[in-house]
Order: C-alpha cells, then sequence, then structure tokens
C-alpha cells in the first residue's frame, strides 16, 4: 500500500505542476499578445481595445477550463490510488525527483505539491525516525563516531556514490564510523534548511542509541552552507550537537557564490529591459530560492528577507566567519591541470570559482582564513567528480584519522 500510495502522490505532483505550469505559460502568451496589439511607446485605438478585451476572455476561460480539468485529475487519482501497481523507486527516479525540487523546490512546497522533498536523515537511500529504536534497527553496527554526509543542490544522498565509490561508506568501514545522509529539498532558502537542519540534528544526538563522541561533517557544494548555516543558528542557541561537532570539511563548497547564478541574475536585467522582450523575464525567474542564494552564498534569513532576490544588486550578506570550536577544511576542484599559475588566476571547476571554494575575497572582512594547512586543490577535477576522486577520498581520510 506504501507503494501504491507512493506513485499516487508522485503522478498527482505531476499533473498539479502541469497544471500550474500550463496557467503560467498562458499569462505569458496573454501578455506577448498585449504587447503586440499595443506597441510601446505608443496610443491605442478602440479597435485595439476591443482585440485585447476579447482575447482576455478567451485566456480566462482557457485558465479556468486548466484548472477545472486539474483538479479533478488530481482528485480522481487520489481516490484510484488502489488500482495502481507497485512503484520501484529507481535512483533515475530519485535523482529527477531531486533535480526538479533543485530548480522549484520553494514552489512545491508552498503548494505542498506530493513531489516536494522532506528533510530527513537516511541510510542507504532509506529514511529513519529520530528515536532509538529505529536507528538501531537501521544499522547493522552502530558507534558514537558520525559522519553526517550533506548533499549539494539538485543531489540527494543517493548520489554520494559515483564509480562504484562513496566517501562516506569507506571512511566508515575504514574508520569505524557510522555515516548518516541528509536528504533535503535544496530548492528552499539556506537559511530555511539551516534552522531545520540544526533541529534535526538536535533530535538526533539526544535520541543516538549509543553515547555520541564526535560528529564530523563531509558537505558537496551547496550542502557546506547548510551546514554552516545550521552551525550559525545551532551556536546561537547553544544546541548540544555542536559540542560534538569536531570538524567540516567543504568539497566545492561557494562560500561566495556561485558565477552561473549571478550569470543568471544578469540575464533577469537583460529580458526586463526591453518591453518586448520582458514577458520572458518570469521564465529566468522560475530558479528556486536556494538557486538565487547561491548568487552570494546567503546563510541568513535576513540576508534574503525583504528584498527582491531577482534583483540586480550587490552583496549585502551578513559576513559569517568559520566557527573557532571546528576544524574547518576545504578542497577546491579545478578542471586544469596543475600549473605554475597562482591559484587565484586558475579557472574552477565548471561551477564553482576556486576562490570562492577557498573561502578567499577581495574584501579582507568577507575572508574566511581557511588555515593553510587545511585547504588543498585537486586538478583535473570537476564539480561532480569531488564525489569520486580517490586522491580526495585520501586528503579526507587523513584529516578525520
Amino acid at each position: 500500500m506504501k507503494n501504491q500510495n507512493t506513485k499516487s502522490s508522485n503522478i498527482q505532483g505531476i499533473t498539479r505542476l502541469i497544471t500550474d505550469a500550463t496557467i503560467a505559460i498562458i499569462d505569458l502568451v496573454e501578455t506577448m499578445h498585449k504587447q503586440v496589439v499595443h506597441p510601446p511607446f505608443l496610443p491605442s485605438t478602440p479597435i485595439q481595445h476591443l482585440i485585447t478585451k476579447i482575447a482576455g476572455t478567451t485566456f480566462k476561460s482557457i485558465r479556468l477550463s486548466t484548472r477545472f480539468i486539474g483538479n479533478s485529475t488530481d482528485k480522481a487519482l487520489g481516490t484510484l490510488a488502489p488500482i495502481f501497481g507497485k512503484i520501484q523507486a529507481t535512483d533515475q527516479v530519485e535523482a529527477l525527483r531531486s533535480v526538479l525540487n533543485g530548480v522549484i523546490g520553494d514552489y512545491l512546497a508552498k503548494k505542498e505539491n506530493p513531489l516536494k522533498i522532506n528533510m530527513q536523515f537516511r541510510y542507504q537511500g532509506k529514511a529513519f525516525s529520530l528515536d532509538s529504536e529505529s536507528m538501531t534497527k537501521a544499522y547493522p553496527s552502530i558507534n558514537g563516531k558520525i559522519i553526517l554526509m550533506i548533499h549539494g543542490s539538485c543531489m540527494n544522498d543517493i548520489q554520494w556514490t559515483r564509480n562504484e565509490h562513496n566517501h562516506g561508506e569507506k571512511l566508515a568501514s575504514e574508520l569505524q564510523r557510522t555515516v548518516v545522509y541528509l536528504h533535503y529539498n535544496s530548492g528552499l532558502h539556506i537559511s530555511t534548511n539551516g534552522q531545520e537542519f540544526n533541529e534535526l540534528l538536535e533530535k538526533l544526538v539526544s535520541n543516538w542509541p549509543v553515547t555520541v563522541e564526535e560528529l564530523v561533517i563531509i558537505s558537496h557544494s551547496m550542502g557546506g552552507l547548510v551546514s554552516r548555516s545550521a552551525l550559525y543558528y545551532g551556536e546561537q542557541q547553544e544546541s548540544s550537537w555542536t559540542y560534538y561537532l569536531k570538524k567540516i570539511i567543504f568539497l566545492g563548497t561557494p562560500h561566495h557564490g556561485s558565477p552561473l547564478e549571478k550569470t543568471g541574475n544578469y540575464l533577469d536585467v537583460i529580458l526586463e529591459f526591453s518591453p518586448y522582450t520582458k514577458p520572458f523575464a518570469r521564465l529566468g525567474k522560475i530558479r528556486s530560492a536556494g538557486v538565487t542564494d547561491l548568487r552570494y552564498g546567503n546563510l541568513l534569513d535576513e540576508d534574503w528577507k525583504n528584498q527582491d532576490r531577482f534583483k540586480l544588486q550587490g552583496d549585502k550578506r551578513k559576513h559569517i566567519p568559520l566557527s573557532e570550536e571546528v576544524e574547518n577544511y576545504s578542497i577546491a576542484g579545478v578542471a586544469s591541470k596543475e600549473s605554475s599559475s597562482r591559484p587565484s588566476k586558475l579557472l574552477n571547476d565548471k561551477v564553482v570559482s576556486l576562490r570562492s571554494s577557498l573561502g578567499m575575497h577581495k574584501k579582507n572582512t568577507k575572508k574566511l582564513n581557511f588555515k593553510k594547512e587545511n585547504t588543498w586543490i585537486a586538478y583535473e577535477t570537476n564539480h561532480s567528480e569531488l564525489l569520486s576522486n580517490l586522491k580526495i577520498y585520501d586528503k579526507i581520510k587523513s584529516w578525520i584519522a
């Protein structure tokens, strides 16, 4: 029955998404129609107004029909749940859902769409409840040294396994640790995920079946920002889990933002400039709050509240230094080969720049100041290969051990 309900929920979620997307496209077409019938900077005639009125009635009718059909289908699918066969949850299905949440996860959450991802701790792709009995059942063996694996944007916990290698599993085996994976909706604001991560960690530590000895976080990309946000809120609230946290290892984390999101922001501005292309600007604004947080690496609520996140503006983040109570390590990927060039002049891992990964900044007040011995550059390694590079694994292992 659980698998049947899962299949029903997924189809319902897709139906709602298609319905909402269709209405959004209708809005776009109507706006373009108005731009054509009423050219910018020119007066409109009575005939033009009549054409717009008639067209408006048609567009309204289409919207009503779309909503009716969409809602009816959604309810019908819920009623027909018992007839659905069993669904096999594949890695591909998980990956697709994670990408969808990364791009429009805040929208899915707002609409309570069944496709939204709820934050949870998982092991071997399965969620477990945060009570002692459930955690004991989830793990064949368990100890007090915990490694937390935090994935990046548009990804999930299963994707830590790449090319038959998983940093977390191998570390758990070779260093006698217990590995826990966080699964979260990367389309939500980083600070929203940070605060929820803080709350879940408190429950995890409080109910862990054996005495907790230490926590180590290994985070990839956006996961590093979520971890820093959680630690900030945890220290502000004096959460008990922060006292067990010994080390955070960042893999390709955009501490000062990603150039790709900065490019997306400029695209918004360019499209908004002309009245003829302005309707298309809304297409650039489909990207989630989590994605726009990556422009500069927002960590806190105040970094984005009461602001238009699509407006072109400078870095207004509150600077959050690295915690002095934790050992912080950072590994940056560089797609090019090692050369004699200064690190600051090297290229990036095709997603995050070297300077951002290592916490460098042109303003001294924003530098993160990682210890030199706590940073490492992985040459000929792109952003996703940070998860499978065996030299990176060896470096992580040496830092933890």
